[in-house]
């Protein structure tokens, strides 16, 4: 390559998707001196390749019209993914229209009678079967709870959505008004409130890449890879943001420095921590959510305004809580004709003063077990007062009333 500076008319053009693999040398200037990334494409150019991959298909008109939905959803997909979700979106068609055909043999032989065309509900089964290349670690999943499976907690959801949903949904107007994202968050309160449950509610909810990371799995004892895993959970949300990073278990992640005197690997990986909050200040498409119950034995430079600066406090249910929490359990059992649902929720939330939501639901799921037991696990029985009464007693909770 240093042979071709005195070479006119020609250009050495070289493609990788691992940079880290390619010597240094050959990095420098006049060798590969220019280098142009080419990372996923935005919302407009997926709508684009789908509709270039999907033109010479048999599109019926709501099919024509959910592409721009499609390309709303499908954070993360290259071109290659998107040709394969056009491709698995026909397959899915041709199923459907399976009962019409004599033979599976003769799918790409249709008869005339048989109008098989392509529909919405063929690329929504598609988004289901189809991961993104640049997602196929296990590091992104897609969270399946709503806000209807958590029972109260109403004050926090609208805290969680002002801090996050709004400023997704809304980012020219937030700009205007001149507020920067406010993208560092920390769910703190007693254990089994709901906090990992309500992160994945709002993943699910802003329809964003869900990138989830357990606190003590970081560590390795090599040297070197605790803080290599960072990086790596920061790179992979940059490639498919908008994307919500939820760090759980954030005191075994972030532990006060000074405390390690062997080692010093929770030092290098707060240090490392600390880098990529502040690298992401300014990337309002990247969230980054932690959970504790030990707010105590965090390191102070992680929660300070800029980093998991907003603090959101997840208290013990209250009994509207805790009677919401119990209606979610009831809604697909069925009751003795003497006890509704309103009744058994509020029962419940008697019962269960002072519990947390985890234990509500563990009361719940033991009511059940008492009740599905009188038929000797064969078949469903009718929950009655006394199961709810002997759940709790377990607990150690009864209404004397």
């Amino acid at each position: 390559m240093d042979g071709l500076e005195a070479v006119d008319g020609v250009v050495v053009i070289g493609t990788t998707n691992r940079m880290e693999s390619i010597d240094v040398a050959m990095r420098r200037p006049g060798r590969f001196d220019r280098e142009i990334f080419i990372g996923p494409p935005g919302e407009e150019g997926r709508y684009e390749i789908l509709q270039i991959h999907s033109r010479e298909m048999p599109m019926g008109r709501g099919a024509l019209d959910h592409l721009r939905h499609i390309a709303a959803i499908t954070h993360g997909f290259v071109g290659a993914d998107l040709m394969e979700l056009c491709r698995e979106a026909g397959l899915s068609a041709l199923r459907r229209h399976g009962g019409a055909l004599a033979d599976y043999r003769d799918a790409f032989r249709l008869e005339k009678g048989i109008d098989l065309t392509i529909e919405a509900v063929d690329f929504d089964l598609a988004v289901t079967r189809i991961r993104p290349s640049g997602l196929r670690e296990a590091l992104v999943t897609a969270p399946r709870v709503g806000w209807d499976e958590i029972g109260g907690l109403d004050a926090v959801k609208r805290e969680l959505e002002d801090l996050v949903l709004r400023p997704l949904r809304h980012g020219d107007a937030y700009r205007a008004m001149g507020l920067r994202p406010r993208n560092g968050i920390l769910l703190h309160g007693p254990s089994g409130t709901g906090k990992t449950m309500l992160v994945n509610a709002l993943a699910q909810s802003a329809k964003v890449n869900f990138i989830p990371v357990d606190g003590p799995e970081i560590f390795s004892k090599w040297l070197g890879e605790s803080e290599e895993a960072i990086r790596h959970i920061f790179q992979v949300a940059r490639q498919v943001a908008p994307a919500i990073i939820f760090l759980d278990q954030l005191d075994a992640i972030a532990p006060p420095r000074g405390s390690d005197e062997g080692s010093k690997t929770t030092e290098r990986v707060v240090n490392q921590l600390l880098g990529e909050l502040d690298s992401v200040q300014d990337i309002p498409e990247i969230i980054v959510i932690g959970a504790t119950n030990r707010l105590d034995l965090i390191d102070s430079a992680v929660l300070r305004p800029g980093r998991l600066g907003s603090k959101v406090h997840v208290s013990l249910p209250e009994a509207a809580d805790r009677a919401a929490i119990a209606s979610i359990h009831l809604k697909s059992v069925a009751l003795d004709p003497l006890l509704t649902v309103e009744d058994a929720s509020e029962l419940v939330s008697r019962l269960t003063d002072g519990m947390s939501g985890a234990e509500v639901a563990e009361v719940m799921v033991a009511a059940k077990t008492n009740a599905f037991a009188e038929s000797d696990f064969t078949k469903p029985v009718a929950i009655r007062h006394d199961h709810l009464v002997d759940a709790a007693r377990k607990f150690g909770r009864v209404d004397r009333a």
